[in-house]
């Protein structure tokens, strides 16, 4: 069965380095979906800007119309901290025979060994790290020997084992930040072409990171 990709985030909120790069890891390593997730309560990035539902809703907007993207909203149907071996676990449980792909940017990779159970999830899943110019794969170190002994650069180890593989992509660099979005509209500036129409008009009708709403 053909693997399912799974993207997840804050998304606050999503845009177009977001979309890119799944969609790049939907085209090269062919995987029948990418579940985009948003994060409804980060337990290691601290406090979001705006509400989970209406980042959901963002991602929603993002997606729409997009067969290979799913918007997925499990983590704001829990309560608690949204671990991410709780989403893989869940995800794995619906798809007991279908290999899953969870899709991180590199500098999440490097600081993975910070996760809640981070040694669990090539238990149920593969990794897949989006590089990008500037960083470096480890190769020392407890990420350094998970590579040695789960890396793989061949896309049909992905396909041919359900979890456990670690594989490295070079995706486009976009240089889009959530953080420069925010800030973009608190200081009352366009984020048009950053983000999917929608989104940016998502944000104006909402008001969610200004109080002025509407431009």
């Amino acid at each position: 069965m053909t693997p399912l990709g799974v993207f997840g985030g804050t998304f606050d909120p999503i845009h177009y380095g977001h979309l890119r790069t799944a969609f790049e890891m939907l085209q090269a390593l062919r995987f029948a979906h990418v579940h985009l997730i948003p994060c409804a309560d980060p337990p290691h990035r601290g406090k979001t800007y705006a509400p989970a539902a209406e980042r959901m809703r963002m991602v929603e907007l993002a997606v729409a119309g997009e067969d290979g993207f799913v918007a997925d909203d499990r983590e704001l149907r829990r309560t608690g901290p949204s671990y991410t071996i709780d989403t893989l676990t869940e995800l794995r449980g619906e798809f007991p025979q279908r290999a899953l792909g969870l899709i991180l940017g590199m500098d999440a990779f490097l600081g993975l060994h910070d996760w809640h159970r981070w040694d669990e999830i090539l238990d149920v899943a593969h990794i897949v790290v989006a590089h990008r110019p500037g960083w470096k794969a480890p190769d020392i170190g407890p990420l350094g020997e998970l590579i040695a002994e789960h890396g793989t650069h061949r896309v049909e180890d992905l396909h041919n084992e359900v979890h456990g593989r670690i594989h490295i992509h070079a995706v486009t660099q976009l240089e889009i930040s959530s953080t420069e979005i925010r800030d973009l509209v608190a200081a009352g500036r366009d984020p048009r072409f950053l983000m999917p129409d929608a989104v940016r008009d998502e944000i104006y009708t909402s008001g969610c990171y200004s109080p002025g709403g509407e431009i």
